[in-house]
């Protein structure tokens, strides 16, 4: 956009991530990075900053869903890109005649893109997903000897080609972790299997955000690096942004809707959990749960107002908040900043987790597709 909204909007410092970008690979100098830019870049925009992270020198893109993937593809973007969450029926000949990277956690999965490579008259490229102890998606090691076996025999029939193998930790943003420990180990047993009967992976990779800072040990060929792109901490055990070298690239910002003066004893907002216990000033914002502000903040949340910081008042609704700013010099149209870097003393995506009883990934993730995003630094 051209125009700053007047309403909301997230501003997303495309330099931040590009920063970001170089700092992790410094933690990392001897592996290629992942940038994981799943469910719209966490929340800040997949294609503007894939776009950022592959200038700052990622080689690959991670997404969840193909379609995230193959969105990428349409806008322009030519880099390798590994999309892992798949259902059966899903649009395998389209990942292959894209070139994407698939991720195959089962037989079923196997079959269904050998078909499809048949169906395009070309290989596939795929990744075999171990489960380590994760327990989500991936192999289990009672089923890695079937299914290593199925794909090196695909392999050799020529409709696949093996390019990774890979996994993610359960609690890599516990530093001390006993499972930290016993996936690796597994991670490095079944790797092994595979290789020994054949698969050259030309990516061994589980590190994720948390490993990338902390576990040198299990950087491989590959880190995918997600939370952290975007200058969110993976864990307030880990540090702070500032202390982990990261930038938040994300601030979400609103303008006063309206200032007025109301008595002692007034009501605010459904429920009235909030009563004014003098005569007092309200700044009404204009964002609400229907934007991704979550209701479970609601009387906690933190809002940088006329200088201060100040809470909500009352209950979060669906398109608006209220706060009470006492007789703070505020006018209709003042600005109003949710969470950003805290340089101008705001709350941070972390501020509204722990508000919330939740993690900062949910926070910068969940702001929702009517809040427009703003992109500075592209």
């Amino acid at each position: 956009m051209n125009e700053t909204p007047t309403r909301a909007y997230a501003e997303i410092d495309l330099a931040a991530v590009r920063s970001n970008v170089r700092a992790l690979r410094e933690r990392a100098p001897r592996a290629e990075l992942m940038a994981v830019v799943k469910s719209n870049g966490y929340g800040h925009g997949a294609l503007p900053c894939a776009r950022a992270a592959l200038e700052a020198g990622a080689t690959w893109l991670g997404t969840a869903t193909p379609e995230e993937a193959l969105a990428l593809r349409a806008g322009g973007i030519e880099a390798r890109i590994l999309c892992w969450l798949w259902t059966p029926g899903g649009p395998w000949r389209e990942a292959v005649e894209a070139d994407l990277d698939v991720a195959v956690s089962g037989m079923w999965a196997l079959e269904e893109v050998r078909e499809a490579a048949r169906a395009a008259g070309r290989p596939a490229r795929i990744q075999l997903k171990a489960d380590t102890g994760l327990g989500r998606n991936g192999c289990q090691p009672a089923d890695w000897a079937e299914l290593v076996g199925a794909a090196v025999a695909a392999q050799a029939e020529g409709t696949v080609e093996v390019t990774g193998v890979w996994s993610h930790f359960a609690c890599a943003d516990e530093p001390g972790h006993p499972s930290i420990a016993l996936q690796l180990a597994a991670f490095r047993d079944m790797l092994a299997y595979a290789e020994k009967e054949g698969v050259e992976p030309e990516v061994r990779h589980i590190a994720n955000s948390p490993a990338t800072l902390t576990l040198p040990e299990s950087h491989f060929d590959l880190v995918r690096c997600g939370i952290a792109v975007y200058g969110v901490s993976p864990a307030p055990e880990l540090g702070t942004p500032a202390q982990l070298g990261l930038r938040p690239a994300m601030s979400l910002k609103a303008s006063v809707a309206l200032v007025k003066s109301v008595p002692a004893g007034h009501g605010v907002s459904y429920g009235h959990h909030y009563v004014t216990d003098r005569e007092t000033r309200l700044a009404l914002i204009p964002t609400g749960y229907a934007d991704g502000i979550p209701r479970h903040a609601s009387g906690s949340g933190p809002v940088l107002v006329g200088g201060e910081v100040r809470r909500v008042a009352g209950r979060v609704a669906m398109d608006q908040f209220v706060v009470d700013i006492g007789d703070a010099d505020v006018a209709a149209g003042d600005p109003a900043i949710l969470f950003g870097p805290g340089d101008l003393g705001e709350p941070t995506a972390e501020d509204w987790a722990q508000a919330a009883h939740t993690i900062a990934y949910e926070i910068v993730t969940r702001i929702g597709g009517r809040v427009p995003r703003v992109y500075r630094n592209g």
